[in-house]
């Protein structure tokens, strides 16, 4: 934990474009936190020191990187432009923060690990704090894997491991809106990050002031099936989903898929006060009823739910189910 300053000013990187970015500028303005958004790409060392400098927030939001369109496998045909963002623009962030005494909370991800031997599947054993990523099979992963130990070696960086957000809506990014559109999920139980209740967390975190490396996830795991009969239950009665294996989703991906449970075990233990986490399961009941409410008020529901729901993609690719 770093000295405890202040929330009087708040820089976030990725809050004009990013999904989560954008999010924790809403919650700030709702909070009354002045919020800034950055206008310069990370990458350039010298424009986000000149911003900092100008704008001399209190605390960082580093919510800025990259994950491909429509999803993590582009990154392994973008190589560079990856690293550029995920490594060197996420460094300077973490650098220049540190250099100049502000607090950075950094929105990493918990998918840089996967079940094994010491953390079988289903053994409600999880991954802590202190173990070494053990998963690579993307190079989103790797990027992410690589940043890990560096981030964690300043003594400002808050480091938050997100996994499969989830929104109390439809949009694209969240983890429920993909795999509903897929034809075919595996269904493997996992730990995710429910938005609505982890967001607040995070800046609640920061306003703490406390620093090092945090599993980012609501407590427990969930299987795919389950969210998605939750997703029948409240969102479309008629919903249908099928599953495949591991080995056969492989076939049509360009990059591994990480999955894993994270322990949520220090989170808990060093969450400030008044701060309410639920465990993954009560926590998606909740989600999916503020998402119900929400669609009805918007007019989606019950008869306007889009068609790319009812129109499958091939399990992860983005790409259309072609006819047999």
């Amino acid at each position: 934990m770093t000295e405890v300053k202040p929330m009087t000013k708040v820089l976030i990187y990725g809050g004009k474009t990013g999904w989560i970015g954008g999010l924790m500028n809403d919650l700030c303005k709702e909070k009354g936190i002045e919020v800034h958004n950055s206008d310069v790409r990370i990458e350039n060392r010298e424009a986000v020191e000149a911003e900092l400098d100008r704008i001399q927030p209190s605390h960082v939001l580093m919510a800025a990187g990259i994950t491909g369109r429509p999803n993590i496998d582009w990154c392994e045909e973008h190589k560079p432009e990856t690293i550029r963002t995920n490594v060197i623009g996420t460094l300077n962030v973490a650098d220049l923060t540190f250099l100049k005494g502000i607090h950075c909370t950094v929105y990493a991800t918990g998918c840089i690990f996967k079940y094994d031997d010491d953390h079988p599947l289903g053994s409600g054993k999880g991954f802590t704090e202190e173990d070494k990523p053990n998963f690579d099979g993307s190079f989103y992963s790797q990027t992410k894997g690589y940043m890990e130990p560096m981030l964690k070696t300043y003594s400002n960086c808050l480091i938050l491991r997100v996994r499969m957000p989830i929104s109390d809506d439809l949009i694209h990014r969240s983890f429920v809106t993909k795999i509903a559109k897929y034809e075919k999920v595996v269904n493997i139980p996992n730990s995710m990050t429910i938005l609505h209740e982890m967001l607040p967390a995070s800046l609640a975190m920061a306003q703490a002031g406390l620093t090092g490396v945090y599993n980012f996830t609501n407590p427990g795991v969930i299987s795919h099936n389950e969210v998605l009969d939750l997703f029948k239950k409240y969102i479309d009665p008629t919903f249908e989903y099928s599953n495949f294996s591991v080995e056969e989703q492989a076939k049509i991906l360009k990059a591994d898929r990480s999955n894993n449970e994270l322990d949520a075990t220090k989170l808990m233990r060093d969450m400030p006060e008044g701060v309410v986490i639920n465990d993954i399961k009560t926590a998606f009941e909740l989600c999916f009823q503020r998402m119900k409410a929400n669609l009805e008020q918007e007019g989606i529901l019950p008869d306007n739910l889009p068609a790319e729901f009812k129109s499958k993609v091939n399990g992860g690719t983005g790409q259309p189910v072609k006819a047999a």
